[in-house]
């Protein structure tokens, strides 16, 4: 018979895959919950230390990702921090008005006009633009295969070993 305690720790498993594709829902917090109410549900037995260490540094990659990868990709495209904090508040205003397109407008705009208003250049504000926006959707790629590795990894830790 399957225990509720073991049904919730994989429902938490797998709202953090779903978790890492919907805009403010810590997908890998979520993967970390599961992991870890299923190892205290066992006593802390399973899984073992070994795999336990694997998918717990895997769901905090999963969460540096989150917080820092659109940070990183703005920055690494030449935006300021205070562009790149100003763009994430931006963006998660109006995702919440408008949902993840207006999240994505929101940051690519907001880098554009902070960096042109800053540097003068309209090509290189261009540029930081695009790397913040394709930032988001690569660590939005990245939390997702990271998420999913948590998943798979448990399976394969819980039931085949």
């Amino acid at each position: 018979m399957v225990e509720a305690v073991a049904v919730l720790a994989v429902a938490l498993l797998v709202a953090g895959i779903v978790g890492t594709l919907i805009p403010l829902v810590p997908g890998g917090l979520l993967s970390l919950s599961g992991l870890y109410l299923y190892w205290w549900h066992t006593g802390f037995t399973e899984p073992g230390p070994i795999a336990l260490g694997v998918l717990t540094a895997l769901g905090l990659l999963t969460l540096l990702a989150e917080f820092f990868g659109g940070s990183a990709a703005a920055k690494a495209g030449g935006a300021s921090w205070r562009t790149t904090g100003a763009a994430a508040l931006v963006g998660i205003v109006l995702m919440i008005v408008t949902g993840p397109l207006g999240l994505l407008v929101g940051l690519f705009g907001t880098v554009f006009a902070l960096e042109y208003v800053r540097n003068g250049e309209l090509e290189r504000s261009a540029r930081s633009a695009l790397y913040a926006t394709v930032g988001i959707l690569a660590s939005t790629a990245v939390q997702f295969l990271l998420a999913l590795s948590i998943l798979l990894g448990f399976a394969v830790a819980v039931v085949v070993l």
